[in-house]
């Protein structure tokens, strides 16, 4: 599992589209919001939450095509089908690559990006929170789409058809959470929701993904 971990990180940074992409759009986000909405910063503190989390779900949407497309490509996934480790736990892994090299680099750019949205300062705190945990439903939600169009030539787009609205409640509870955070609420009530978002995802998702992929590998 632990080799399996390490084959897709290295994969993901030779092949690009992870890490810089991802890092690169999320800047694009944050530097166009302001010059189209306006530098008034009482509007971008407003905004800022859920910009900050629309940017962070469209960067890790960027990359998802490559968690599965690669080892189809040159019939690794084959391999991996029927290897000792149970396709479940291929799933897992992979979801997690793609989280360590777009997630979490995104939490961790995310305080930098808010400054330039003029994010309330009890807002940073919980920006990085409610990404930390936010953010691993996206991959794993990810995952399962890419499960879905494994082998389907040029799916990218219909893999963010199906992604997009299973995105929606992690980007409404996440956005939340933030914005509650700045303004000095309670962020207790978004941010279990959004806890319990990630944790069946992570539970239920790597099985109906290992289905979806035994389903198109026949």
């Amino acid at each position: 599992m632990t080799a399996l971990l390490i084959r897709d990180l290295r994969l993901a940074f030779r092949a690009g589209g992870g890490f810089g992409l991802g890092l690169a759009f999320f800047l694009l986000v944050a530097v166009l919001v302001p010059l189209g909405v306006g530098p008034e910063g009482a509007t971008l503190a407003r905004i800022a939450p859920g910009i900050l989390w629309v940017g962070a779900l469209l960067a890790c949407l960027l990359s998802l095509d490559r968690i599965f497309a690669l080892d189809f490509e040159d019939g690794s996934l084959d391999l991996l089908a029927t290897s000792p480790i149970p396709l479940e736990g291929v799933v897992a892994i992979k979801a997690l690559a793609h989280w360590l090299v777009t997630g979490l680099p995104l939490t961790l750019a995310a305080p930098v990006l808010g400054v330039l949205l003029n994010l309330p300062g009890p807002g940073y705190l919980w920006l990085v929170a409610s990404l930390a945990v936010g953010t691993p439903a996206l991959s794993v939600i990810g995952a399962f789409g890419a499960a879905l169009t494994v082998g389907i030539k040029r799916g990218g787009l219909l893999l963010s058809l199906l992604v997009l609205p299973l995105y929606v409640p992690t980007l409404i509870f996440g956005a939340e959470v933030v914005k509650r955070g700045a303004t000095g609420a309670g962020v207790s009530v978004p941010l279990l929701l959004l806890a319990g978002i990630t944790a069946g995802a992570v539970a239920l998702l790597p099985f109906a993904a290992a289905a979806a992929i035994r389903v198109n590998l026949r």
